[in-house]
């Protein structure tokens, strides 16, 4: 039967955790608390101890906090992930200061979107971006430090077991049946996107659409590993260009694993690599401050991609798609890859955009399951939208 991991670090905060899991018992909910702590012994004996945690790692024993937090944080994703494989969680419950939140949300993030995961923090007042990242934790503030049970802490701790037992009691069974996409957009992609995602609503596809802002690209690969969607049209992949060049927007070195990976149906294209964003214009790193520069806003600044920029951002792109072992397809637009690469608008480059287009084409090995198609129209038209749904729908079944 599955269960509600409880977790802390239970030298410091074994009182508190135990206090949440009685809740949790008095509620209905079968629950087993997880010791994470680096230091002493637990003050309350837990259902897990930290040594089945760790498996075969041992803590450090020179005494650095660091290290230790390093140690059992990367263990308890390993942990947890196992026992979600297993089917032996139904959701998971933290409670910390600082370390004690990096630990338990470094596991949680790993853990499938949709998993009941809440997290109460001394650090839920502030910029939880690095803590919930792309995951669907909750954040609870703790108000008071968590540091004993008293008039605060026990209404704070109580309301999030509550909580917890009522995301676990009351799933929400799925509206539809629909098989479920992914697909990025840019702004300067939104009528491609647009019109994709017309056409395939139609023909009886769900479609979620990604803001490709580092966060947005993430945020769909996440949900790919999941299990929650099951064909992806990766038309903007602006992503990569930040990630190449040096921009603000970058999903990180991992964008396109969990894709291949996953297996799942894959159309790609090359949606705004003619860019790459920085803040405002005062924020452009001094290397960059003489190249063609665009204020979108205020806050956004773009910069056009060079001819060598492209071929290595090309070059990256097909070094992780040479590793699928499933349909994947390249579609190439011709005439443009933005609303600002057109005649007449300031990123038009054809000599950078050939460099992309034929460096794609040296790069990525074409076999039975990996293609690439020009397309002679920009990736606003609608011809082009058109043909991203038909090469997908062939690759689909």
């Amino acid at each position: 039967m599955s269960a509600v991991y409880a977790v802390a670090t239970m030298d410091t905060k074994g009182e508190e955790i135990a206090f949440v899991a009685d809740c949790l018992r008095s509620a209905g909910i079968a629950v087993k608390t997880v010791d994470v702590g680096t230091k002493t012994e637990p003050t309350v004996v837990p259902d897990i101890d930290r040594n089945t945690v760790l498996g075969n790692v041992t803590l450090p024993q020179n005494n650095d906090r660091g290290q230790a937090v390093s140690a059992i944080s990367d263990a308890l994703v390993r942990f947890l992930k196992n026992e979600e494989s297993e089917g032996r969680i139904s959701g998971v419950i933290g409670i910390g200061g600082s370390g004690g939140t990096a630990i338990v949300t470094a596991a949680m993030r790993e853990l499938s979107i949709g998993l009941p995961k809440l997290m109460v923090s001394t650090m839920a007042s502030g910029n939880v971006g690095p803590y919930v990242d792309c995951s669907d934790i909750t954040m609870v503030y703790s108000v008071v430090d968590v540091a004993g049970i008293n008039a605060v802490s026990e209404r704070v701790l109580g309301n999030a077991a509550h909580a917890m037992a009522g995301m676990v009691s009351y799933a929400v069974p799925r509206s539809s049946q629909n098989p479920t996409l992914g697909m990025t957009m840019f702004g300067v992609t939104t009528p491609c996107v647009t019109k994709v995602r017309e056409l395939l609503t139609k023909k009886g596809f769900e479609c979620l659409v990604f803001h490709a802002t580092g966060s947005g690209g993430r945020a769909m690969e996440k949900l790919v590993e999941s299990g929650l969607i099951q064909g992806v049209l990766d038309i903007t992949t602006t992503e990569v260009a930040d990630e190449v060049v040096g921009g603000v927007l970058s999903a990180g070195p991992q964008r396109f694993d969990a894709l291949i990976e996953s297996q799942v149906p894959l159309v790609v294209s090359l949606g705004a690599v003619d860019m790459v964003n920085f803040g405002e214009r005062d924020s452009v790193p001094v290397e960059f401050r003489n190249r063609n520069l665009y204020e979108h806003n205020a806050q956004v600044t773009l910069m056009r991609t060079t001819v060598d920029e492209n071929k290595t951002i090309a070059e990256w792109i097909t070094n992780k798609l040479n590793r699928a072992t499933s349909p994947v397809t390249v579609l190439i637009p011709e005439r443009g890859v933005s609303m600002l690469d057109a005649p007449g608008q300031p990123f038009y480059d054809p000599a950078a955009n050939e460099a992309l287009f034929t460096t794609v084409e040296q790069q990525l090995h074409v076999d039975d399951h990996r293609r690439i198609v020009r397309v002679p129209h920009h990736i606003n038209d609608d011809a082009f939208a058109s043909a991203l749904v038909e090469h997908f729908e062939s690759i689909h079944s």
